[in-house]
């Protein structure tokens, strides 16, 4: 099976390989940290040039999976654009293909602490969103249940073939939800780290992301 089926408070949902979360009942595509333009803007902070940044790849791999499922509600937590800058930094093409994406869908914005909502290409901004029992938060917050969280952007090494190799991941327990990095840009937290093992409970499971979606108990990873 490519994707991660599980049930979060009464809520059927999918880990996709992607690092797109799906709930085929209610029609939501979920993802977190586009980070479009993120590598332009980590230059400019440098004192150098833009670079070519990965927007189109983030992109086609999002569009793959909206033509895919045809959701009627896409949901983007955390840093889709780090500042106004870096949405300046979207070139027209991209652009365009943004606004072809959200045609005739209803967008959600759930910006990042460090980030701001796009104030040109539509859809709606809001702190948190709740639907059918699950709530939609930029970062996890231990103390609410049925949460589907961005911001922390887990990862974990694991061994294919001999070799080890790194992965972005899902993190599940009978609570929360957190989401792996969508962009291109690096993911920030391992799964070893203090506060995702504080966070998760003892049960949680890590969805690796890649040509399916593979499982592996958290606390168990290297």
């Amino acid at each position: 099976m490519r994707s991660h089926e599980f049930t979060l408070s009464g809520a059927r949902l999918s880990a996709l390989p992607s690092g797109a979360l799906w709930w085929a009942e209610r029609g939501i595509l979920c993802v977190s940290d586009l980070s479009l333009c993120r590598p332009d803007r980590l230059l400019r902070q440098e004192g150098e040039n833009p670079g070519n940044c990965e927007n189109q790849t983030t992109l086609a791999r999002l569009e793959r999976d909206i033509l895919k499922r045809n959701p009627q509600t896409i949901i983007c937590l955390g840093a889709s654009f780090d500042d106004l800058d870096a949405l300046t930094q979207l070139g027209e093409v991209e652009h365009r293909w943004l606004t072809c994406l959200m045609a005739g869908r209803k967008w959600i914005w759930i910006p990042g602490s460090n980030a701001t909502g796009p104030v040109d290409v539509g859809g709606t901004t809001r702190a948190h969103y709740r639907c059918h029992g699950l709530s939609f938060h930029q970062t996890p917050d231990p103390d609410i249940t049925g949460q589907i969280a961005g911001s922390l952007n887990p990862w974990t090494w694991y061994r294919t073939q001999g070799e080890s190799r790194r992965s972005r991941c899902f993190l599940i327990d009978e609570d929360r939800v957190v989401l792996p990095r969508f962009g291109k840009t690096r993911s920030h937290w391992p799964v070893d780290s203090a506060a995702l093992q504080e966070l998760m409970s003892d049960n949680a499971i890590a969805v690796l992301t890649g040509q399916r979606a593979r499982t592996v108990p958290m606390h168990l990873t290297p």
